[in-house]
């Protein structure tokens, strides 16, 4: 257990953090879901550009690697591109 004032609040900030990470990063695999199973095509536009969105928030923040983002934002697009 930590002793010092610092320790226990980096320990509430991490746990802040890790929440907060596994809310977006599951939310955005959800939208990414949702993305692929579209057969719409304007519909599949405009939610391309928000799951894009995402996935560079992600990236940014370091909660998902930035080469995975563009990785998946490639295969969207292509999907997107095909319909």
């Amino acid at each position: 257990m930590a002793h010092h004032l610092s320790a226990k609040k980096m320990i509430r900030q991490t746990e802040t953090r890790r929440l907060r990470n596994k809310y977006a990063a599951r939310t955005t695999r959800s939208a990414v879901k949702k993305l692929r199973e579209t057969t719409d095509k304007e519909a599949a536009v405009e939610q391309y550009s928000k799951v894009v969105s995402m996935l560079d928030r992600l990236a940014r923040h370091n909660v998902i690697h930035r080469n995975k983002a563009s990785n998946l934002k490639s295969k969207l697009a292509k999907h997107v591109n095909s319909l």
